[in-house]
């Protein structure tokens, strides 16, 4: 360590429980549910995350001469780039092509889940510099078990920057997220944007019911068993029809149910028979309300749009959140007051051959994003002046 007075030993842990809640919580902390020992196992002990998935829980863990669990990193090795939400696929397919073998490789992240959240988890007590030790052990893993490279994905911005001073070639993406200006409601919300804008999202929201749909949110003790059966419906249905084999199993909705119910808010839609025909599954943090999933039995003219990003400005209003994030991609979501922001990830590549081509690619497309951004950004449909004053929210780091 460089303080001299503490020695890190690092070892890795083929599955959490091999941690422990307690530890692992006091690393991860208490607010992002994403990194809790509740969220990760689950995804394990329900079989969503397993070797035979492609994702080999590989956790990175420093110890202090105690024993104590000073920080850890969720780790995964991992067989294909399924389930990341940062695209590699024509990477693999480059390095394959030029004689190597891409996988496996590490993967730090929560899988499944593109939200921003730290990836070196460290107790805040921990000795100083765990979190560059717990970065220069993941180059040092790599090079151990000879894979082609380490991904981080969707770490914060200090991380990334932590990153790129270990090694690692740094990559920017963007989602769409919504801000709460202190509204009281959501017509407060729609003052602020154009007049088309208000008249358009008034009408989406009245045709997404016109069916006699009715919608309702459910959180915590209100949950049942039926509503999982019934979401697992939607969502595996809906991974079926767009995307193929749906990652998370129907045993995952239980255990998140058990492990993190107060943290869960499902909206809710039935038709007018009162029978379950779409839902959305939000996760909620301190100042966050983090949209995850989105199925359906049902095609509704959009209810989509009601469920996923109206419902959950209405819920984030109500309970005093900063802001909704609403998952990876989706454009769409600007003409209804999300704004594009950065997201972040680090790539540590062993080949040097390659390594310097990947650091060309990135060079390049680094000011494609943040161009991106800027012309989704001018496309807000805020009222000019809040536009103006808004540019901060939709900066974009070079």
């Amino acid at each position: 360590m460089p303080d001299g007075t503490q020695t890190l030993t690092l070892e890795t842990a083929a599955s959490i429980h091999d941690v422990g809640a307690a530890a692992w919580n006091a690393a991860a902390g208490p607010e992002d549910p994403f990194v809790s020992f509740a969220f990760l196992s689950a995804l394990e002990d329900s079989g969503s995350v397993a070797p035979r998935r492609g994702w080999l829980p590989h956790h990175l863990v420093a110890r202090e001469d105690d024993g104590r669990v000073a920080g850890c990193v969720p780790l995964y090795l991992k067989s294909h780039s399924y389930g990341e939400y940062v695209f590699d696929w024509a990477w693999a397919d480059a390095y394959e092509r030029a004689g190597g073998r891409y996988y496996p490789k590490l993967q730090a992240a929560v899988p499944f889940t593109p939200v921003t959240g730290r990836r070196l988890l460290v107790r805040p007590d921990a000795p100083a510099g765990t979190a560059d030790v717990l970065a220069d052990g993941l180059v040092r893993l790599a090079a151990n078990l000879g894979v082609s490279s380490v991904h981080v994905t969707f770490p914060t911005e200090a991380e990334w920057h932590r990153f790129q001073a270990a090694g690692f070639l740094p990559r920017i993406g963007y989602q769409f997220h919504w801000l709460n200006r202190g509204y009281g409601d959501f017509d407060g919300f729609l003052a602020d944007l154009t007049a088309r804008r208000r008249k358009a999202i008034r009408k989406e929201r009245r045709a997404a019911t016109e069916a006699g749909i009715t919608l309702e949110t459910l959180t915590g003790n209100a949950l049942a068993e039926g509503h999982w059966d019934a979401f697992h419906r939607f969502y595996a249905n809906t991974h079926d029809r767009k995307w193929g084999q749906a990652y998370l199993n129907r045993k995952f909705f239980s255990l998140l149910g058990e492990r993190l119910g107060d943290r869960v808010v499902l909206i809710l839609a039935r038709s007018a028979a009162g029978e379950p025909v779409a839902g959305a599954l939000n996760l909620r943090g301190p100042d966050a309300l983090f949209g995850r999933y989105w199925g359906c039995l049902e095609s509704h003219r959009f209810l989509h749009f009601e469920a996923c990003y109206y419902r959950a400005i209405d819920f984030a209003i109500a309970h005093h959140l900063h802001r909704v994030e609403a998952g990876a991609q989706g454009p769409h979501k600007v003409q209804r007051g999300y704004r594009p922001v950065p997201t972040f990830s680090a790539h540590w590549v062993a080949d040097p051959g390659f390594r310097a081509a990947l650091e060309r690619y990135l060079g390049r497309e680094r000011p494609a994003v943040a161009e991106e951004m800027a012309g989704y950004a001018a496309e807000m449909p805020f009222r000019s002046t809040l536009a103006e004053a808004d540019g901060s929210d939709s900066a974009v780091c070079g």
